[in-house]
């Protein structure tokens, strides 16, 4: 690392420099946020007190990534890739300036190049001086207030993969999760760089990330699937307990809440909106003389019922079904009857697969949470009544309505 230098001398990229940022997606307007800039020529003076110059060439282009105090140099085509000159801060941390003020998910890269890669490709991304180097606790506990995931995505090779185990078990309490990419781990394909240059979308980066959720919430998502409405294997039926017209409207599971006035018609409103909801585009139905957005864009819509046995859930969904003009329901609708968890169980279960399947649906659409005082003790209890809607008004970041 040379002690000094003097300010480089900048010049346009070239249509060849452009080229080699294009092959990861990376193009002007990202270069620019970053503030990379092509270099003409470089003069500094090493530890030693030896001067020396630097020169670009078509065969070894020289790029920069400036800082406050020091310049590092990023010179892909030659046998030394990276010069550091200057006082380079102990706290460097390339991205985070172009980070908005909360997020979803946050990935710490191994270099530069991967941060813009990732950038250019909509996700929010940070590196630290190299992937060996110390992260800060305090950096991370500060972005983790801000960011949902925060996810290591190191390089594949022997390096990368040892320091992910190593940040991994470093920032444990800090809820850091890692990443791992599907690469042979050799020069050319090591890095998400090279993931997005090998033709690999961001879809299916996306895809990586919900399979690392899977493993994350793996018991909770097993817990979750014996709890999913089957639409092709109806639940055996309960007998009644209380039926109106041959309606069963109390049976045994079922759990009973009533907020408003007798016969208000709370289940078939709430019906209506959820039929409104799944209902085809340009389809009329009666929404009981409410208007709602159905769910055009395919996001995740989920009924999570707390009172309800399985038999009368179906029952309902069945006529939601009915209601919205359709046979079965759009592989994006989610219900599943929860009666049979304790609350605890409920409140994890609810929360982690909303996460995933925010995920995988892209975004989520609406939640139904039928029976929400089933989710803490007491009602009249203001601590954790308080704590339940603080968490639920943290859920709306990542969704729209929570019925």
């Amino acid at each position: 690392m040379a002690t000094t230098f003097i300010p480089p001398i900048t010049q346009p990229m070239t249509d060849a420099e452009l080229q080699f940022w294009q092959s990861y997606g990376i193009d002007k307007n990202v270069l620019q946020l970053y503030g990379v800039v092509s270099i003409n020529s470089f003069e500094g003076t090493n530890k030693e007190g030896k001067a020396y110059r630097l020169l670009s060439t078509e065969a070894e282009p020289i790029f920069a990534y400036p800082g406050k105090r020091f310049i590092k140099l990023y010179r892909p085509k030659s046998n030394y890739r990276f010069l550091y000159a200057g006082e380079m801060v102990d706290g460097y941390v390339f991205g985070l300036e172009q980070l908005p003020t909360r997020g979803d998910i946050l990935f710490i890269t191994g270099g530069e190049k991967d941060v813009m890669s990732l950038a250019a490709r909509g996700f929010n991304a940070i590196c630290f001086n190299s992937e060996t180097a110390t992260i800060p606790k305090n950096i991370i506990r500060r972005l983790s207030f801000r960011f949902k995931h925060v996810t290591l995505l190191y390089d594949c090779d022997k390096t990368g993969k040892e320091a992910s185990e190593k940040h991994s078990k470093t920032l444990k309490d800090c809820d850091v999760k890692c990443l791992l990419l599907p690469l042979k781990g050799t020069k050319t394909e090591k890095d998400i760089s090279d993931f997005f240059k090998l033709g690999y979308t961001k879809e299916q980066l996306m895809k990586l990330f919900c399979n690392m959720l899977d493993k994350i919430y793996e018991e909770t998502m097993a817990i979750l699937k014996s709890c999913e409405i089957d639409f092709n294997n109806p639940p055996i039926k309960p007998e009644p307990l209380i039926t109106i017209n041959d309606v069963t409207v109390g049976s045994p599971g079922n759990l009973l809440c009533i907020t408003g006035s007798e016969g208000s018609g709370k289940t078939n409103y709430l019906g209506g909106l959820i039929s409104g909801v799944i209902r085809k585009d340009g389809d009329v139905i009666d929404t009981l003389g409410t208007e709602i957005k159905n769910n055009r864009t395919g996001n995740a819509v989920l009924v999570y019922d707390t009172e309800q046995s399985e038999d009368q859930l179906f029952k309902n969904l069945t006529f939601i079904l009915k209601r919205a003009n359709l046979d079965f329901p759009p592989n994006w609708f989610k219900a599943y009857c929860l009666v049979g968890m304790s609350r605890k169980e409920r409140m994890q279960v609810i929360f982690q697969s909303m996460d995933r399947f925010y995920y995988e649906y892209s975004g989520i659409h609406m939640v139904v949470i039928d029976g929400i005082a089933d989710l803490i003790a007491g009602v009249n209890d203001e601590t954790q009544s308080v704590e339940l809607v603080e968490e639920l008004l943290d859920l709306q970041v990542f969704t729209k309505p929570v019925l």
